[in-house]
């Protein structure tokens, strides 16, 4: 039984696989995790191993520590494990853990050409080669992030909680903003897959996956596949790749 975890800067995920079955998922807040929240969320579930992909390292120690109570010390990508990849970025250390996780994931799922966007803190898109390259990719502030910046640094715009606009045109401040950010990205979504889509000399598939796909996917046209747990399907293979190559 393996325990696969992405820490992200809003939550750390949790998935307990099985073979390549997902068994179970849950989410504690970055800034929250603790042992015994740990333990609850758990359950009945005891893993012997465990596999960690990482964007705040802070919290991979102390992540770390919690796990203390596995039989194995974890696995850590980018230290333990080097995801099998060849990457195009001018300084490849650069790129998230986490991005190349889901690259390789869809490699392995789905196949190539592919761009993956992550709906998260951050709005990622990763564009995987034909050649299952990882070749780059784009960064924008999410969608909560982005909400809190038209709240903070404007006087007259208040707090507001992400969710599903009820209109498109606003009648209010409160709704304004909701589908400004909502239908906004959107937009922005399907327009950047379109144009690295163009840029393909082959057919290319665009895979969603992150926190806030299950809201975006209902509003964006370009998506072809929503795969909400890419990132711990990518660490459970990537367990299995090191497995194999030690």
């Amino acid at each position: 039984m393996l325990l696969a975890i992405d820490i992200g800067n809003t939550n750390i995920t949790f998935g307990i696989f099985i073979g390549k079955k997902l068994i179970r998922k849950f989410d504690i807040p970055t800034d929250k995790l603790r042992l015994v929240t740990f333990k609850k969320k758990l359950g009945c579930f005891k893993p012997c191993q465990a596999i960690i992909c990482s964007v705040v390292p802070e919290a991979t120690r102390h992540v770390k520590g919690v796990l203390s109570c596995l039989p194995l010390p974890p696995l850590i990508i980018g230290k333990d494990v080097c995801v099998p990849i060849k990457n195009f970025y001018r300084k490849p250390a650069q790129v998230g853990q986490d991005r190349l996780v889901n690259a390789y994931a869809v490699v392995r799922l789905y196949g190539a050409p592919a761009v993956v966007v992550d709906f998260g803190t951050a709005i990622t898109f990763d564009v995987v080669s034909k050649n299952k390259e990882y070749k780059g990719g784009l960064i924008v502030p999410g969608l909560k992030i982005s909400l809190e910046a038209l709240s903070e640094r404007t006087a007259l715009l208040p707090q507001l909680k992400l969710s599903m606009p009820s209109e498109f045109i606003g009648k209010d401040t409160k709704s304004s903003m909701r589908s400004g950010v909502v239908y906004g990205f959107a937009s922005l979504t399907d327009m950047l897959i379109s144009r690295i889509k163009k840029n393909s000399t082959r057919r290319m598939l665009a895979i969603a996956t992150g926190g806030d796909v299950s809201l975006m996917a209902r509003y964006c046209r370009k998506i072809d596949k929503i795969d909400a747990t890419l990132t711990l399907k990518g660490l459970n293979l990537l367990y299995d790749y090191a497995k194999k190559n030690t």
